[in-house]
């Protein structure tokens, strides 16, 4: 699985772009295939029209008088202890606030991004980096609360050797939101040096940056010579045309609208998803009209990303949750309700809905029970209730969901009537719902409490989630998190919901069951996952690749070790995509790692760390690298090394505590793995590793009440009942030792 950064606090996304300044050489290399918005505009005189001022027109600009929002009229914000200045000086832009050393330093606005509600501002760095300032302006109105300078971590202190410091890696532009903000974007990162030579072919979002190059439709529109090869698609690479083959027709015994004439692919959301999608990068790349998953990997309905339920959590960028709706399921599209090119909704307020909803049955009190123009009676704010994010930003959900306070009395997801009613309970709201309703409210979205399960190891949570897995009308994307949370409770009477995966037409979940396989002896998965290696889509074989990395070379005919050999060197080259994250860093060397090759893992593990001292991950699977080459004093070195750059990384200690209990110092060992349990409080390992080790010193009561106290938390996690069993026998608790091994049991039928 390709692993994301382990950041104890949530990342703020830069959410603009710009790029260096090019030289001639370096613009003729990134315009090959693209016009220019201005040649577009030639004939497409209202679709630029319509761009123009846009969010993705401004979407990245110089910093000059026409583009600079904020106040830099000498003003200042102070933020826990550091006072950033802004002021203009023969022309240009400048800041003078905390620089990489903590030290206070002048420093060049060069890009603004983003335009509403707020803009941040971009500084150049050697080596072709993009510094992502941590202070913004509030573009908002007066009467809004806007018109101010704010920091966007408003309640931390982030110092210098912070991670989420202005200067540092997670708020750099080139390899955190570039690749979305300008069109043609090549990050060209240079992995020798460590440096950028981004370039682009237009500075902001324009047309090409979603219809693909725009050279062969010129040709074929100029009859230019060749101009015959072009003909299919009009010459364009991709052709948007999902809602064109399709129309809506009403049904008037339900009040809903249908769709004829489905599009065989989802062009346009994919096309979309490319950037408003948590998801990291697999290709160096983007092709336009191949497939997301050729290109991107995105985030399943992962904890912290997402609530059990699948409602937003962290910064997901719309993808994730629309794919959960069921207006996705019906075929609806982006565009069925944003205009693509002013990205202006269709209609407003409510009528955004009833192009396809009729207004008396659903715009009326017999349905949202409220007044009408109140905000219960608004469409978005029951069944896409905003977040905001960037202190400023409200973002709506698109799950487009039922309201459900009964699951927040259940499992403490939130609710859209609470949002609004705050001094009532959700018991309160629950009982509302039920009178209008007169039942609970269900829905398409029924996989709250299975994901929950999964996510608290909960007695039963194998079967709840295969029975989950079986069932064919539900989210895609649901049915691929379940896949990823089977993995531990496999066995004979579930493994067919892998098997089947594996032939799902959704190539999310095919990459589900294969990670899911991950956790089975390889000497069984490989049999599943081999054909895998020739999947359509690139994400599938390359976590094939990863998953049958272990196997020694040699062991293969000629023929089947090529295809896995080819599988492989795709996944290499996914990684080098993304060589300046020490996440892609780490990957590389658990692989290389897998596959033997030493000097190659431990370059790649030191390189992780180099790239960011503070991604633990990258510590600790060297240190098991040193650990296995019988290499024990680097693996002590590098994990307290860990610990002395992240103090309170609960990992570390963890990982040095196990290390200290095969060097028979326990006292020591206790310490670290007592302080791993009570700061990882939702990592059940951690708590089970501790209470072995406080057996094994003979302190096997509090040994118990530790064990007893996860077994409340995480009722089906079998290495914890398998120690209350025999923790109490040797206490002599016979009774309460047949009580665990008894539920073990039925857990492992």
């Amino acid at each position: 699985m390709i692993k994301k950064a382990a950041f104890p606090r949530r990342l703020i996304f830069i959410f603009a772009a710009l790029s260096l300044s090019l030289s001639a050489f370096a613009v003729e290399l990134a315009n090959e295939g693209y016009v220019g918005a201005e040649v577009c505009r030639g004939c497409h005189i209202k679709q630029y029209s319509d761009w123009q001022g846009s969010h993705h027109d401004k979407a990245m600009q110089e910093a000059n008088d026409k583009t600079v929002l904020g106040d830099f009229a000498d003003t200042s914000l102070s933020h826990f202890g550091v006072t950033s200045f802004f002021f203009k000086a023969d022309g240009k832009y400048f800041v003078k606030t905390e620089g990489e050393t903590g030290a206070l330093e002048t420093f060049e606005i060069k890009y603004t991004f983003g335009v509403y509600p707020l803009q941040q501002y971009l500084i150049e760095f050697p080596g072709g980096r993009m510094q992502a300032l941590s202070v913004a302006w509030d573009a908002r109105p007066h009467s809004d609360g806007g018109q101010r300078w704010f920091h966007l971590y408003p309640d931390e202190k982030i110092a210098a050797d912070d991670e989420l410091h202005w200067t540092r890696l997670s708020q750099n532009w080139n390899n955190m939101c570039a690749d979305c903000h300008s069109t043609n974007l090549q990050k060209n990162y240079n992995a020798s040096t460590k440096t950028f030579a981004s370039t682009w072919s237009e500075i902001n979002v324009s047309c090409e940056a979603c219809h693909g190059p725009g050279a062969g439709h010129l040709n074929w529109v100029n009859k230019a010579a060749g101009w015959e090869a072009h003909s299919e698609n009009a010459g364009l690479v991709i052709s948007l045309d999902d809602r064109k083959h399709s129309k809506w027709s009403l049904d008037a015994a339900t009040g809903k609208v249908q769709r004829s004439g489905t599009a065989s692919a989802n062009k346009e959301i994919d096309m979309c998803a490319r950037c408003h999608s948590r998801r990291s990068a697999i290709s160096k790349q983007y092709i336009h009209g191949e497939p997301l998953l050729d290109h991107y990997l995105p985030s399943l309905l992962e904890s912290p990303l997402y609530h059990p339920d699948g409602q937003i959590n962290d910064e997901v960028y719309v993808y994730g949750s629309f794919v959960q709706s069921k207006m996705f399921q019906a075929g609806v599209t982006c565009s069925d309700c944003h205009e693509p090119h002013s990205m202006s909704l269709r209609a407003e307020g409510n009528g955004v809905c009833l192009q396809c909803h009729q207004a008396k049955k659903y715009d009326a009190p017999s349905h949202h029970f409220h007044a009408s123009g109140s905000a219960g009676a608004s469409c978005a704010e029951c069944h896409m209730p905003p977040k905001n994010y960037m202190v400023v930003d409200p973002r709506h959900d698109h799950s487009i969901r039922i309201p459900r306070p009964d699951l927040t009395e259940k499992i403490g997801t939130p609710n859209a009537c609470n949002n609004c009613h705050q001094d009532k309970s959700a018991v309160w709201a629950s009982s509302a719902l039920s009178k209008w309703l007169g039942k609970q409210p269900a829905g398409f979205q029924n996989y709250a409490e299975v994901l929950q399960a999964g996510r608290k190891q909960s007695a039963g949570a194998g079967k709840t989630l295969a029975d989950f897995i079986r069932l064919t009308d539900t989210a895609n994307i649901a049915k691929a998190t379940a896949l990823t949370e089977i993995g531990p409770y496999l066995n004979a009477s579930s493994i067919d919901v892998v098997a089947a995966g594996l032939q799902a037409d959704d190539p999310a979940v095919r990459v589900a069951s294969v990670q899911a396989l991950a956790l089975v002896p390889l000497n069984y998965s490989a049999q599943f996952i081999f054909p895998m290696l020739t999947d359509p889509i690139r994400a599938v074989r390359i976590e094939s690749a990863r998953v049958l990395s272990p196997i020694p070379p040699g062991q293969l005919p000629a023929t089947q070790q090529k295809v896995l050999d080819d599988a492989m060197q795709a996944f290499v080259v996914s990684q080098l995509a993304n060589a300046e994250r020490p996440e892609a860093q780490t990957n590389l060397g658990n692989f290389y790692t897998a596959r033997g090759q030493i000097i190659e893992a431990e370059a790649a593990y030191k390189t992780a760390i180099e790239l960011s001292p503070v991604y633990i991950p990258a510590y600790i699977n060297l240190a098991d690298f040193y650990r296995a080459l019988a290499r024990e004093k680097e693996s002590e070195a590098i994990l307290r090394q860990a610990i002395v750059v992240v103090p309170n990384s609960a990992a570390a200690h963890h990982a040095l505590g196990l290390l200290l209990v095969r060097k028979s110092k326990l006292d020591s060992a206790l310490t670290h793995l007592k302080f791993a349990a009570e700061n990882a409080v939702d990592d059940p390992q951690f708590i089970y590793v501790y209470a072995v080790a406080l057996n094994s010193t003979g302190q096997t009561k509090q040994a118990i009440l530790i064990l007893q106290g996860a077994h409340n938390r995480f009722s089906g996690n079998v290495d914890i009942l398998a120690a209350l069993a025999a923790f109490n026998r040797d206490e002599g608790n016979l009774s309460g030792a047949q009580m665990y091994a008894e539920k073990l049991r039925k857990l492992q039928e």
